[in-house]
């Protein structure tokens, strides 16, 4: 949650006006208006200055804002260059919170600069989700069958418990390479989840192109508009770092989430669009996920989220991401709009949209004027679910495959077969 964080801060201490306000159908976000998103910017930029400062105990959490903002909006320069080197020097003594957001910076800012001093930091580490991060990283820079082969003799030699959810995770993945590419037809009938309204979100492994989501609702029928055709939007399932799921601030893990409620945010980074609230294992009661009044049991397993899976995909682990970051601590992964500046990311392949800390986000668009929605397909989604039935029901997220370019409804009906 730092770069939220982060906003909010820089944005109190830049204004006064109001944060949202809302009449019937006019939203407006008054932090949008050009003048607003340029002291938002100085102050992003300004606390990067952080990293001028001294590396103590005491200044950890200074620098850390300083990465938070380097990673928000991709910058780099000679000096910051020097400053993380600098960093580096250190990192062996510096707290875990310091190391996971050192690494986080470098994934995402300078994916292959720091390979050799990532790999000293995994051979030195306990902490099963720094050496996880170091792993992704020296993944990144090289994932041949070497690379994956030595991560995995490190993880036997230095961790007893295999079963812990982050190992377990990053063991399939030195495993499995490709994308699953499976058909998964049951996941489309109408006895799949009966009775339960069910947003699908389909990605591509490459999560720099935007994926397409669409709805069922309780009684198993996709909603379509008055043409006929299936409701789809586009939806971004990007983090800024881009982690595997897996990871807190990883992009969005596949697998299923329990959908219950709208909200309306407070949070500069979110804007005033009703969101729709997903939950994970282990953020939630089993009861409540499962949706069975009957289960007394507290304790989260395999064997109670495959409950919810078609027979024929319970073997099929990469639906199974959700419980695993659930298990590993993510929390707060929810569906919603964007108020972010666009233009941060106008070099990125997925420009317009907006990468987030790991939610599903879609595509909105604000005056620069007077801070009004012009353009919202999270409004449009929320739509499609009041439709369905209501937000009470599931969120599905799958990878469809790594091809290259944004995913199309015309992908996703030969993927589901869905007439």
């Amino acid at each position: 949650m730092l770069h939220i964080r982060l906003l909010t801060l820089i944005f109190l201490l830049n204004s006064s006006s109001q944060l949202l306000a809302q009449k019937d159908t006019a939203l407006y976000a008054a932090y949008t208006i050009s003048s607003s998103r340029t002291k938002l910017y100085a102050g992003i930029t300004r606390s990067i200055g952080n990293l001028s400062k001294p590396l103590t105990d005491s200044t950890e959490e200074l620098w850390q804002d300083a990465f938070g903002s380097m990673e928000l909006i991709y910058h780099t320069s000679p000096w910051e260059d020097n400053r993380i080197r600098y960093a580096f020097d250190s990192i062996n003594v510096r707290s875990p919170a310091f190391q996971r957001s050192l690494l986080e910076l470098v994934y995402t800012n300078y994916p292959d600069q720091f390979a050799k001093e990532i790999n000293e930091l995994a051979l030195q580490t306990r902490n099963e989700k720094i050496f996880a991060m170091c792993a992704e990283y020296l993944l990144r820079n090289k994932a041949d069958s070497a690379k994956r082969k030595y991560l995995a003799n490190l993880i036997q030699t230095k961790f007893n418990n295999l079963e812990n959810p982050i190992l377990r995770s990053l063991q399939w993945r030195l495993d499995n390479q490709l994308p699953g590419n499976q058909p998964l037809p049951d996941l489309f009938k109408k006895d799949f989840l009966p009775g339960n309204v069910v947003m699908f979100s389909f990605q591509r492994k490459n999560r720099d192109y935007p994926g397409l989501v669409i709805v069922r609702d309780s009684a198993g029928n996709f909603i379509r508009d008055d043409n006929g055709i299936i409701f789809n939007i586009p939806q971004l399932a990007r983090s800024l770092s881009n982690l595997p799921g897996y990871l807190t601030d990883g992009s969005t893990p596949q697998g299923i989430f329990r959908m219950y409620g709208f909200d309306v945010s407070k949070s500069t980074f979110i804007g005033p669009t009703t969101n729709i609230q997903l939950t994970m294992p282990g953020e939630t009661s089993l009861s409540h996920f499962i949706k069975d009044t009957t289960i007394l049991d507290s304790v989260w397993s395999e064997e109670w989220y495959s409950k919810l899976l078609p027979s024929s995909v319970k073997s099929y682990f990469p639906l199974f991401g959700s419980y695993y970051a659930g298990m590993a601590g993510r929390t707060e992964i929810i569906s919603h709009g964007t108020t972010v500046d666009p233009n941060y990311y106008h070099s990125k392949r997925y420009f317009p949209y907006t990468p987030t800390e790991g939610c599903l986000c879609t595509k909105e668009l604000w005056s620069p004027v007077d801070g009004r929605r012009i353009e919202s397909d999270q409004q449009k989604l929320v739509n499609a679910i009041k439709k369905a039935g209501g937000p009470d029901g599931y969120c599905i997220v799958l990878e469809l495959n790594d091809e290259q370019r944004p995913v199309t409804i015309r992908d996703v009906l030969l993927f589901t077969s869905i007439k």
